[in-house]
C-alpha cells in the first residue's frame, strides 16, 4: 500500500478519531483527523487527501455542509461515517455528493474495503473497459451482456440502468441520482418505474432474485451494484 495515500478523518470523538488514525497507519496510510467541520474543510483544503472520512454530528457545523463546502471544489471521495440509521440522513448525504455510507459500530475490514473502493474509483484503471464479476460480464464497447458466457437479453433502458450501476460498482446510487441519469432531471419522485425495470433486471441477470448477488438494495436509499473484479 502506498504509505502516500492521506485519509482524512472528520470527527468530534476523540477515542473514535484516535482508534480509525491508528487503524489507517497499521494498514500504510497517512491517517489524518480534525475534530470540527471547520478543521476539516481548512486540512482538506490545505493537505489535498485522498479520502475524507466523515461524521456527520459535528459540533460546530452539520457534516452535510462540510460535503457541500468539499464539493464545490473537489472530487474527493468522501465516505460519511455516522451513527444517524435514518433513510433520509442516509439519502441526503449521498445527495449532496458523499461517495459512500457507513453506519456506526463498523468493522475494520469493511472501512477498509470501503477506502479502497473510494480510491479505485478515483483512479479508475479499466483499459478494455469490461465489467466481470461472479459470471457476469459487460463489454461497454460491444454494449453486450453475459453471465458464464450466456448472452442475456436487455431492453435499452435496462442495459443503460445496469451499465450506470456497473461504472459505480461497490457504491451505493441513490434512487433520485439513477433516475435523474436516466429519464432525466424532470422525471417526478415516483420511482416505481426504477422499481419495475430493476425486477426486470434481476430475472434476466440474478439465479434467486429474491437473493441478489450482483445487485442489492439499500432499502429506502437506491442500489449498489458488487465491485468489479476487473480493476
Amino acid at each position: 500500500m502506498n504509505n502516500k495515500t492521506k485519509v482524512l478523518f472528520v470527527e468530534d470523538e476523540k477515542s473514535v478519531s484516535n482508534f480509525v488514525v491508528t487503524m489507517l497507519e497499521a494498514n500504510g496510510y497517512k491517517g489524518m483527523s480534525a475534530a470540527t467541520g471547520r478543521e476539516g474543510v481548512s486540512m482538506a483544503t490545505s493537505f489535498c487527501p485522498d479520502v475524507v472520512l466523515l461524521d456527520l454530528g459535528l459540533p460546530d457545523m452539520d457534516g452535510c455542509e462540510v460535503i457541500s463546502q468539499l464539493r464545490s471544489w473537489s472530487k474527493t471521495p468522501i465516505i460519511v461515517i455516522s451513527a444517524r440509521t435514518k433513510e433520509l440522513d442516509k439519502v441526503t448525504a449521498l445527495d449532496v455528493g458523499a461517495d459512500d455510507y457507513i453506519t456506526k459500530p463498523f468493522g475494520s475490514a469493511e472501512l477498509m474495503a470501503r477506502i479502497r473502493t473510494s480510491l479505485r474509483h478515483s483512479h479508475p484503471e479499466t483499459p478494455d473497459h469490461v465489467y466481470k464479476a461472479q459470471g457476469l460480464e459487460i463489454n461497454f464497447e460491444k454494449r453486450t451482456v453475459s453471465i458464464c458466457g450466456r448472452d442475456i437479453h436487455l431492453t435499452q433502458i435496462e442495459y443503460r440502468l445496469l451499465t450506470l450501476l456497473a461504472e459505480n460498482s461497490g457504491r451505493v446510487l441513490t434512487y433520485s441520482f439513477i433516475m435523474s441519469t436516466i429519464w432525466g432531471p424532470y422525471i417526478d419522485d415516483n420511482n416505481q418505474i426504477l422499481r419495475v425495470n430493476m425486477a426486470n433486471i434481476r430475472r434476466k441477470i440474478e439465479k434467486n432474485p429474491a437473493q441478489p448477488q450482483y445487485v442489492f438494495t439499500e432499502v429506502g436509499v437506491g442500489y449498489r451494484m458488487i465491485e468489479n473484479e476487473n480493476v
